[in-house]
């Protein structure tokens, strides 16, 4: 699946922003803004392997801000259950008996916009990744990652964050470096003229995935100074989310794919 040729809109992502920030036609996880949530964050789990499904369970449940509200075996429990309950995020695996993740993350994404889905699955498959994208999946994380990696992700994401393990996040740079050659791209020197020397420090610390916690360690500022200088990378390079900006940092050469697929986590 070539992601470059899909029309744009749709259920599946978002462009990249228009002007200095127009990155070519490429599709990446949509930023849903703020999940304004009354008290936990309301999860339903989707998996048909039910010893891995309980252990997530009481992981979730063993943070205060987290509650486990429902549990599903495949894709049509989930349908049905994200209908009834109604959940602020769906950790959704890949492939199930009866109806498959992709299948249940089209409708419920259709039907059940202001849900967010985010794959948990084994699969880093590219071809499975781009699928559960243009299906409208919010994110897509790989079951290898520690309990402390996968909370830091939901958190993120009820702030607005893209949920993307770094493998794909190398896989998306990896497509758009072969993008790359057959369009313009902005010089460092251009980026330069538009970020601080503290912001394009942190675009390229976003570009390696590192999250806004490890940006701020590695800085040695504060996590919300970061937010802040996220949110101004951002608008002033016309960018949607992190993961565009990511995107961004190696199409205007401020670093290598390989660089950011050496990255683990």
């Amino acid at each position: 699946m070539v992601v470059g040729s899909s029309p744009a809109g749709g259920a599946g992502g978002e462009r990249a922003g228009q002007g200095i920030g127009a990155c070519p036609d490429l599709f990446v996880p949509r930023c849903g803004g703020i999940i304004t949530a009354m008290g936990p964050l309301r999860i339903l789990l989707v998996d048909d392997h039910i010893l891995f499904r309980k252990g997530l369970a009481r992981l979730l449940d063993s943070q205060p801000d987290f509650e486990v509200v429902g549990e599903a075996a495949d894709g049509l429990e989930a349908m049905e259950l994200a209908r009834t309950l109604r959940p602020d995020v769906v950790l959704m695996d890949l492939r199930m008996p009866v109806c498959d993740g992709l299948e249940a993350t089209r409708w419920i994404k259709r039907e059940l916009p202001s849900v967010r889905v985010v794959m948990l699955t084994f699969s880093e498959d590219e071809q499975d990744f781009f699928a559960a994208i243009r299906c409208g999946a919010d994110g897509y994380l790989v079951k290898d990652m520690r309990p402390e990696g996968l909370f830091q992700e939901l958190r993120g994401l009820a702030q607005g964050e893209v949920p993307l393990s770094r493998a794909m996040t190398g896989k998306l740079l990896r497509r758009m470096a072969r993008q790359a050659p057959r369009m313009a791209s902005p010089t460092p020197a251009g980026v330069a003229d538009l970020l601080s020397p503290r912001e394009r420090e942190v675009l390229v610390l976003i570009a390696e995935g590192l999250s806004n916690g490890e940006i701020a360690a590695e800085l040695g500022i504060a996590v919300n100074t970061v937010r802040n200088h996220v949110r101004s990378i951002l608008e002033k390079l016309g960018l949607r989310n992190r993961v565009q900006a990511a995107v961004y940092a190696v199409w205007a050469g401020l670093l290598s794919p390989p660089e950011v697929v050496a990255q683990k986590d």
